[in-house]
């Protein structure tokens, strides 16, 4: 019985660590300012407004004429 318990305590902790993978967490900073995160640089028609959490650029999308 003991060894159950340690077994579900194991699965439980596999599968909440295992969540933050699955479900990543948005970056707010850059939606709040109406962007998006792209890796590397950002490219026509979006313009660099910033850095996202991971590293990428946080580009907003440029007035079109």
């Amino acid at each position: 019985m003991r060894i159950l318990h340690m077994l579900l305590l194991f699965l439980f902790l596999m599968l909440q660590g295992a969540a933050g993978q699955v479900f990543p967490r948005l970056d707010n900073s850059c939606s709040i300012q109406n962007g998006r995160c792209f890796p590397g640089i950002c490219r026509r028609p979006y313009y660099w407004i910033g850095t996202c959490s991971n590293g990428f650029s946080c580009c907003r999308r440029g007035w079109s004429s």
